[in-house]
């Protein structure tokens, strides 16, 4: 794919994350050809800052964890309440690492 391409991928999609992930992004991106560029424009990817408001805000019930899809997590946080509560405030830490792993996750789904 044109190195440019890449480039403004990079730029617009950073943010979905972690910085130790961007590296083995960009070579992906680079290795595929131009058919693929339409499938990468439509990617969807969960905004680790809305995850973790929701996490502030909804996290005793699980919320968070189904949003970005941990379903047994989620299920887990809600039967416990969070946990007791503490759950929920180590989540309001974790979460947005957790957002961008699996947005790379959903990544590596979509092109490995």
């Amino acid at each position: 794919m044109d190195a440019q391409k890449v480039d403004m991928f990079m730029m617009m999609n950073s943010k979905y994350f972690e910085s130790h992930h961007l590296n083995a992004v960009r070579e992906k991106l680079l290795t595929l050809d131009e058919t693929k560029w339409g499938l990468v424009q439509t990617m969807q990817f969960k905004e680790p800052t809305t995850s973790l408001i929701v996490s502030l805000l909804g996290g005793n019930l699980g919320i968070d964890r189904f949003m970005i899809g941990d379903t047994g997590m989620g299920i887990g946080k809600l039967l416990t309440c969070g946990g007791l509560g503490i759950w929920a405030i180590i989540d309001w830490f974790l979460i947005m690492g957790a957002t961008r792993e699996k947005n790379m996750e959903t990544f590596q789904n979509t092109f490995y």
